[in-house]
């Protein structure tokens, strides 16, 4: 769904807001015992760098547009999926227009200025896992996700795939954060607490 803003920010050069939700209740034909919740938000800003050069400093605008970016998504990421004390897994991601740099899209979203304010936000503590690229508009780009508090917990290991499909423009940045309720469907393949030693050696038989 599109939401509309009361008060468009455009001292960060926002354009819109796009959240996304679905909850899966049923996988491999079963009811799962709770509904899997997950959801993203992305937000379309104008790009303050673009045609400044690959010499140019990214970090004054840095600071102060990527602080605006996480409060603003995860107020609507912790809105969309009913309290921060339901989110378990937490991603972030960016797509740059094509008259950008890949770098343009990391420097809001993997700094401190992001990215600890994010896990701040959402109560969490893990480092955040992440996705970006350059892409026209409409780029579908798969977000993952992992544990806010036990990035090593397997059964949370999960992806969520984000679009606008009038962004980036050329001169856009959408910045993403995703998140989730729960783990995926049906969990079951252990997990790093509990599984064997595997190694070459300890392998009788060994692809070669």
């Amino acid at each position: 769904m599109q939401e509309r803003l009361e008060r468009p920010d455009e001292s960060i050069g926002l354009r819109k807001i796009v959240v996304y939700r679905d909850v899966i209740v049923t996988e491999a034909g079963e009811a799962l015992a709770q509904p899997a919740r997950r959801a993203s938000v992305a937000a379309v800003i104008r790009n303050p760098w673009v045609g400044s050069g690959p010499a140019s400093d990214l970090s004054t605008e840095q600071a102060r547009i990527a602080p605006e970016l996480a409060k603003l998504l995860t107020d609507r990421l912790i809105a969309s999926l009913g309290g921060v004390d339901e989110i378990e897994t937490f991603g972030k991601a960016a797509i740059v227009g094509t008259a950008g740099e890949i770098e343009h899209a990391g420097a809001l979203i993997h700094t401190p200025y992001f990215g600890n304010l994010v896990r701040e936000f959402l109560q969490g503590e893990s480092i955040i896992c992440f996705a970006d690229t350059r892409a026209e508009a409409g780029e579908t780009l798969v977000v993952p996700l992992w544990h806010k508090t036990h990035a090593a917990t397997r059964s949370h290991y999960q992806t969520i795939s984000a679009r606008v499909s009038d962004a980036p423009r050329a001169d856009e940045i959408v910045v993403i954060a995703a998140a989730s309720t729960g783990p995926r469907p049906h969990p079951r393949i252990g997990d790093r607490m509990t599984d064997p030693t595997v190694t070459a050696e300890t392998l009788e038989v060994v692809p070669s």
